[in-house]
């Protein structure tokens, strides 16, 4: 659970995950414009938003998932967009097909986030941290976010076949090179319908406590 304290701010939080909130604290959603629209029509990628403002003390949560604070200082990160719980105000976001994924039936797609301020992610399980400048792959919906440095390809092998991704029908992972991280999920994540293309605790500025 994440408690996140709003003194006259806002943060842009998933749709839903709201558990309760002490004080002022207001709710809009926030539909993402007309273009990231049709992205997530055509891609199945993306994530439903709400802004929260106000004063007062608001608790996320998202399915008794861990959660962990990233930050980026005018820089950006790449994150599946079921794993995004929240992020300040600060940071747009946007969704793009993962580099060297064109090949694959369908494609590949995930959120990029970009600006300056903290995001709140969800881990099914424990994380692990993996460190980019050795190649590094993992199963697509494994690898929960990463970042902006950091070159992506795919990776085929058929002998691999618990490594089924996204409903293709191929057997691939995701390979990551260069300096940077990538942050990877005990689990697949939530099922992924055939044909979709689908530190815990922190401060979120002065916002995010544990």
């Amino acid at each position: 659970m994440l408690k996140v304290r709003l003194e006259n701010d806002q943060i842009q939080a998933k749709l839903g995950s709201m558990i309760a909130y002490q004080g002022d604290v207001r709710f809009e959603h926030r539909g993402g414009g007309l273009g990231r629209f049709f992205k997530k029509a055509v891609t199945g990628e993306g994530v439903r938003l709400m802004a929260a403002n106000g004063t007062g003390d608001l608790f996320l949560a998202q399915d008794k998932r861990k959660i962990m604070i990233l930050e980026l200082q005018n820089d950006r990160m790449t994150v599946n967009g079921d794993n995004i719980l929240a992020f300040e105000p600060g940071i747009d976001w946007d969704i793009k097909r993962v580099e060297g994924a064109g090949r694959l039936a369908g494609g590949l797609f995930n959120v990029v986030l970009e600006g300056t301020g903290k995001v709140a992610v969800t881990s099914d399980g424990e994380p692990v941290l993996l460190d980019t400048s050795t190649p590094t792959f993992a199963d697509p919906e494994s690898a929960i976010a990463w970042s902006g440095g950091v070159r992506t390809g795919v990776r085929s092998d058929v002998s691999f076949k618990t490594f089924t991704g996204r409903g293709s029908g191929e057997s691939f992972q995701v390979a990551f090179e260069g300096a940077g991280w990538v942050l990877i999920q005990p689990s697949e994540g939530a099922a992924v319908p055939e044909h979709s293309h689908a530190g815990e605790g922190g401060g979120l500025g002065s916002l995010f406590e544990d």
